[in-house]
């Protein structure tokens, strides 16, 4: 006999057991499904969580051999990489674990298992302990996304990586070469470079970070052009092939050398939804040409008591998006009047400096028509950031021309990801640059950027001189 339950969530990432959480509160009866033996997804054990550990790990570092410039000097830091991947694993194992406990204390039931849907309201698991057969209401798809494959980077060798196996910290190579320029290749970059690999990054782009704010981007670069070995843009890789103990690399574009030859290859060139559901055709479930399941703004598919939501769903692929959709979709099944109309996305790359932003960047305000001013606030005038010795900053308002309603904030510099929520609250609250002005921010910190931005707006930033134009 089948088990019978109100919501089947399947895959347990931060959308799913998110989407669970929430549903259980509600007094739902809920069955989660994933092939992890706990919650968490590739957020939690390929994605977020293991990069920003790793991440951290490069920042001290950093931070050591850039104290030199106040007098305080460190002897040359030697990294034992396999303590270094248990750190990082641990802190894997502790929040998946934590994830699990919360799913047993909301009295979620967690099926292990690779779940094929034999109709709208059925599916069976194949797990560790045999089959389950689970009979729902409503199913929330949850399923994620997976690293792009290329066919011509596809080459059957451990050398070869991909961002899952990146994280693993194989070890670190002499040299690595990063195929994308995205925000995968250059966080893993990043933490590659600082633990000593000479890593040089290609992008078929003319610039790094596709879509992001070229002001914001050019900040970032500065930095990162002395941390890589080399940036090659408006370049393809056309061709990988074993050479010995090394990868050689063929390469079409703006580049000087056409073949080089790396110790290692990261291929981080995007991710793709996991839509390719084992029994999907037996439901009305409809899957558009770029692989996304279609939804309507309440996350529902075709098939009306079917919902899908994150990275299967839809760009961006964050998990914080998928979060958000995750308690819409619990909403509209629990009968409440809700959609999916964010008016601001953050999005954070977590380098060093971070950038992050949210609302319009400045190209899509202006290929949008609307009439709107630019306000910038260099960080090299902003007292907390040269305390730190961290002035390689900025941040950018873009406001409305008529009324100064914040359309769009962008910021780079450090700490960048944990400023940028206030922007994102003042898009979704339509305040104005005004409104940011008035708002007295504690001095001295990196936050009185946005404030002293908005007074840029205005004429009247205190700590620089620009009028404002009549």
């Amino acid at each position: 006999m089948a088990d019978t339950t109100q919501l089947v969530v399947l895959g347990a990432g931060p959308g799913g057991y998110a989407a669970a959480f929430y549903a259980a509160d509600l007094g739902m009866q809920v069955a989660l499904v994933d092939e992890e033996k706990n919650p968490g997804g590739v957020c939690l054990y390929r994605g977020c969580i293991p990069s920003k550990a790793l991440l951290h790990v490069a920042k001290v570092i950093d931070e050591a051999k850039h104290a030199g410039n106040w007098g305080v000097t460190f002897s040359e830091p030697t990294v034992d990489v396999d303590k270094l991947r248990g750190f990082k694993q641990g802190v894997v194992d502790k929040l998946t674990a934590g994830v699990g406990g919360i799913a047993k204390m909301r009295k979620v039931r967690f099926v292990q298992g690779r779940a094929t849907l034999t109709g709208p309201r059925s599916m069976s698991v194949a797990g560790p302990g045999g089959t389950t057969e689970l009979q729902f209401e409503h199913l929330i798809l949850a399923t994620g996304s997976h690293p792009t494959k290329t066919p011509t980077l596809s080459l059957d060798s451990p050398r070869m990586m991909d961002s899952t196996s990146g994280l693993e910290l194989p070890d670190v190579p002499k040299s690595l070469l990063v195929i994308g320029g995205g925000y995968i290749g250059l966080e893993l970059g990043t933490v590659y470079a600082t633990l000593g690999s000479k890593v040089s990054v290609v992008e078929m782009t003319p610039g790094l970070l596709p879509g992001a704010d070229r002001d914001l981007v050019q900040v970032l670069e500065k930095r990162l052009k002395g941390l890589f070995a080399a940036i090659m843009v408006n370049t393809k890789v056309v061709k990988v092939a074993e050479d010995g103990t090394g990868i050689r690399v063929t390469f079409a574009g703006e580049v000087s050398e056409n073949e080089q030859v790396f110790d290692r290859v990261l291929v981080a060139v995007g991710r793709r939804p996991n839509s390719k559901i084992p029994g999907l055709e037996t439901t009305n479930v409809k899957v558009a040409a770029n692989g996304f399941i279609e939804t309507d703004e309440q996350r529902r598919t075709a098939e009306p008591n079917v919902f899908a939501i994150g990275d299967v769903a839809g760009e961006p692929m964050l998990a914080h998006k998928a979060s958000h959709e995750a308690r819409v979709a619990v909403d509209v099944i629990a009968g409440h009047k809700a959609v999916f109309e964010p008016q601001a996305i953050p999005a954070v790359v977590f380098t060093d400096p971070e950038i992050a932003w949210c609302g319009m960047t400045e190209a899509q305000a202006q290929s949008s028509g609307i009439e709107f001013e630019v306000a910038k606030f260099p960080w090299g005038a902003l007292s907390r950031a040269i305390t730190v010795d961290r002035p390689d900053g900025l941040t950018k308002l873009i406001l409305e021309k008529k009324t100064g309603r914040v359309l769009g904030v962008g910021i780079a510099g450090s700490g960048a990801g944990e400023l940028i929520a206030e922007g994102v609250l003042a898009i979704e609250m339509g305040a104005t640059a005004e409104d940011l002005k008035l708002v007295i921010h504690p001095h001295p910190t990196l936050s009185e950027s946005l404030m002293e931005s908005a007074e840029v707006f205005f004429g009247q930033s205190t700590h620089v001189f620009k009028p404002r134009r009549k």
